[in-house]
């Protein structure tokens, strides 16, 4: 499976920007293969984000915003999941991925 972060590079929004900008660096630092799906690019995409966002993480109004993210067809979480699970030391466990092992030389 992919870890696929849906994100929106002509966002006006800073915050927006950071979040997403938080996830990618988060995955580049800890060598956590990715795809960055750009949904102001990629209309079938962002229709498919939307889609596939269970019902109890959508907002009461409008649209769920990036970033959001996904392993393969699982819905994983936003920012405030992927922030959360960081601060516990759960990312991997968020992320449906195994835990990496301590590699002894």
């Amino acid at each position: 499976m992919v870890i696929r972060v849906y994100v929106a590079s002509s966002s006006g929004s800073v915050a927006l920007k950071k979040r997403q900008q938080a996830i990618v660096g988060f995955l580049e630092a800890n060598r956590i293969s990715f795809e960055e799906v750009d949904i102001t690019m990629l209309e079938d995409q962002r229709l498919w984000m939307y889609r596939n966002i269970p019902e109890e993480k959508r907002p009461e109004k409008g649209n769920p915003l990036p970033p959001q993210i996904f392993n393969g067809d699982d819905y994983c979480g936003d920012y405030e999941d992927f922030f959360q699970s960081k601060e516990t030391n759960t990312v991997f466990s968020f992320l449906r991925l195994p835990p990496v092992k301590d590699s002894e030389s």
